[in-house]
């Protein structure tokens, strides 16, 4: 979705579906994203910026609205993260408070088996916003480069593995967005991968992360963040 919509006239109806979208899906799912939708839904609600679609704020603050302690706030934004119902738009590092935005596309996904529950109304609204956008951002891969994907093999390196596992798993997303990033090191939870442009960047971030996360996750262990250099 464009976040441009969610400021003008009709900006009231989208944010209201959207909300409803996210407090169905939460409630149909296990008591732990119950608790995790309910915390983003207050966050959302109190201390989203639509206009730049992002919220930023502190951990502290974050705490404070879910009764919870700091580490329960990192936790919890760990955990959306790598569902894929958040993006990291800049990290929380060395004082600075972290910026992230909703995931519009992976929250309809989610919450697609849901949306006959509210009504039909509602469903043909969300059907309607939001699976011809889909249709046509994957038609955009026919602008990307038309680089030939190399021979992926497991070899020896951690990242190999992850292309191999990636190439088996998800053939189609691996030839048109997987084979293009590139390692470029791992530490301290930290994997930074190189893409060959922002496009690929942001579509991978946004239609793509649960499963690059899943497959690295099982080569390098826990991670804290997917860093992109361009």
């Amino acid at each position: 979705m464009d976040p441009q919509r969610l400021t003008g006239p009709d900006a009231g109806v989208l944010k209201y579906d959207l909300l409803t979208a996210l407090s169905v899906a939460g409630l149909n799912g296990s008591p732990t994203v119950q608790t995790s939708f309910m915390r983003l839904m207050a966050l959302v609600t109190a201390r989203y910026n639509w206009r730049a679609d992002e919220f930023c704020v502190g951990q502290r603050d974050m705490a404070r609205m879910w009764s919870v302690n700091e580490r329960t706030v990192k936790r919890e934004i760990k955990r959306l993260v790598s569902a894929g119902v958040l993006i990291c738009k800049r990290a929380g590092v060395r004082g600075r408070v972290g910026a992230y935005r909703l995931n519009y596309g992976e929250i309809a996904r989610l919450s697609e088996p849901c949306w006959a529950l509210v009504g039909p109304d509602f469903e043909a609204r969300m059907q309607a916003r939001y699976r011809p956008v889909e249709t046509k951002v994957i038609k955009l891969e026919t602008y990307l480069r038309d680089d030939p994907p190399a021979e992926v093999m497991p070899r020896g390196q951690p990242w190999d593995r992850v292309r191999a596992e990636l190439a088996a798993g998800h053939p189609d997303l691996f030839q048109a967005w997987f084979a293009k990033l590139a390692f470029s090191s791992c530490e301290r939870g930290d994997l930074r991968l190189k893409a060959p442009s922002s496009f690929v960047q942001r579509y991978v971030e946004t239609h793509h992360m649960p499963v690059l996360l899943a497959a690295a996750e099982a080569e390098f262990g826990p991670l804290e963040r997917v860093i992109f250099e361009v």
